[in-house]
């Protein structure tokens, strides 16, 4: 095969355990655009990996096959040579930062292809108002939501016009106005000339991009998973309460965030928190969790609930090596049958001696469920962005688990980008910088057009076609 992209019967295998990626070839032309799919743990990141040079530059492990960017071998060319032909946007954005400020970030890529200074302004200017972060260009990129630091990712990886850009789940954090600019970035960027590799679970935004081809990838073992099956309920009931919020503010630095929130979720009940990034539903979460300094208060029956936080990067909560110790950290008498049943509903049985940050993205969000069901909370789970790096069979095992802790007599509490899984919540809450402008259930607050529009965001027809379906069947 030959092209600006190609790879012959490449496959992989991580040091130390059987992860990895099956045989995959392919060929890619300027200008061409594959969407890789498969399910989740099947090696889409590692294939990711492999054809930017990362593998074997950067890992260790077994690589078998070839692989050819702009005609330079990925074994014998150096990686700094690579990255010239090759832009890489991770799953995880915060992995990629490196720079103390916004502008920075993006010219620090810049600043390394050789640039003169007045074209590097230039294309400063252009990324920072392509995706919305010209008032946040001052800012720590560490100080930016989940879905801002993928903007900033993006943002900095297409600035460098590289020939060949691959994409690893880059509308996993976007809102639908984000990831609607996204793809139409993406299709002048291919009728330019450049090749674009996307691996992703979102595969309605990327409909309207001309030309795009589907790889499915399959996976290295057998699926472990029980996602189809009935979920029994994780935690023991407990008496009925309410989540009362009132007057909930929250400041960082000169921003105010939230301000004087109020709002009731009584137990047993699942809710979905939607909004445009940046606009503080992580920041909500973390209140809620008494892990964010705020006004007003929190309370159930007059004291500080006990919340459980799956975060939305769930790197920030392992520290142990391997993955049972992970989930039964700091348990002195570890209920063993409810931990085995989470393995198996998870689809994790065969990783307990792996250690956790060598996982996929998503089997990473998984485990983070395990450590805060395990831990068995009396109120609930805050859940923020729970469907990245999530199959459609993993999403639906996910929501059947929120219902059992829901039916449980606990609450839980998602934000999410995805619409089709908040569709499925008992209750939606649309956040906008003035507070809810909806609050109801989901289907009522889907056809609020008006509060969408107020937003900035809207519902693509297709999810609305689906909630009405079901809405019909149930």
């Amino acid at each position: 095969m030959f092209g600006v992209l190609t790879a012959d019967r490449v496959a992989y295998r991580y040091s130390g355990n059987s992860m990895g990626l099956e045989p995959v070839s392919i060929g890619l032309q300027a200008g061409d655009a594959l969407l890789v799919a498969g399910p989740s743990g099947c090696g889409k990141s590692t294939l990711a990996r492999c054809l930017t040079g990362m593998i074997p530059h950067l890992y260790r492990g077994q690589l078998t096959g070839n692989v050819s960017l702009c005609g330079l071998d990925s074994r014998s060319t150096p990686l700094w040579r690579l990255s010239e032909c090759a832009g890489f946007v991770f799953q995880n954005p915060a992995a990629q930062l490196v720079a103390s400020s916004v502008e920075d970030e993006i010219l620090f890529g810049l600043e390394n292809l050789g640039l003169a200074r007045a074209e590097m302004r230039t294309r400063l200017d252009e990324a920072l108002v392509r995706f919305g972060l010209d008032t946040l260009r001052a800012r720590s990129p560490l100080t930016l939501s989940g879905g801002e630091q993928q903007k900033l990712v993006l943002a900095a990886t297409l600035a460098r016009h590289p020939p060949i850009l691959v994409m690893d789940e880059p509308l996993s954090m976007l809102d639908s106005a984000a990831a609607e600019m996204l793809v139409n970035d993406l299709a002048s960027v291919a009728q330019a000339g450049t090749a674009i590799v996307i691996c992703e679970h979102r595969f309605e935004p990327l409909a309207t991009l001309p030309g795009l081809r589907t790889l499915r990838v399959a996976p290295p073992h057998e699926p472990s998973s029980q996602a189809g099956a009935v979920v029994a309920a994780p935690l023991s009931a407990v008496p009925s309460f309410s989540l009362v919020v009132e007057d909930l503010g929250v400041s960082l630095g000169q921003c105010r965030v939230l301000d004087e929130l109020a709002f009731q979720v009584p137990g047993g009940q699942i809710m979905a928190i939607v909004g445009r990034n940046g606009v503080g539903k992580t920041t909500l979460l973390r209140a809620l969790a008494g892990l964010q300094r705020h006004d007003g208060s929190v309370l159930v029956n007059g004291q500080r609930p006990d919340l459980a936080m799956v975060f939305q990067n769930p790197d920030l909560q392992f520290f142990n090596p391997t993955v049972r110790e992970e989930i039964l950290y700091g348990i002195s008498e570890p209920d063993l049958e409810r931990y085995q049943g989470l393995l198996q509903i998870l689809g994790l049985s065969a990783y307990a001696q792996t250690p956790p940050l060598l996982l996929s993205e998503g089997e990473k969000k998984r485990v983070a469920l395990a450590i805060a069901l395990m831990r068995g909370p009396r109120h609930g789970v805050l859940l923020d962005e729970p469907s990245l790096g999530q199959d459609a069979a993993h999403k639906a095992c996910l929501m059947r688990l929120a219902r059992a802790v829901a039916d449980s007599g606990r609450s839980v509490i998602m934000t999410t980008h995805d619409l089709s899984l908040a569709a499925q919540a008992d209750r939606m809450a649309l956040l906008g910088e003035a507070g809810f402008l909806a609050d109801g259930r989901p289907g009522e607050v889907l056809r609020d057009s008006s509060a969408w529009s107020r937003s900035g965001l809207k519902v693509a027809p297709w999810i609305l076609a689906a909630q009405a379906e079901d809405a019909l069947c149930n």
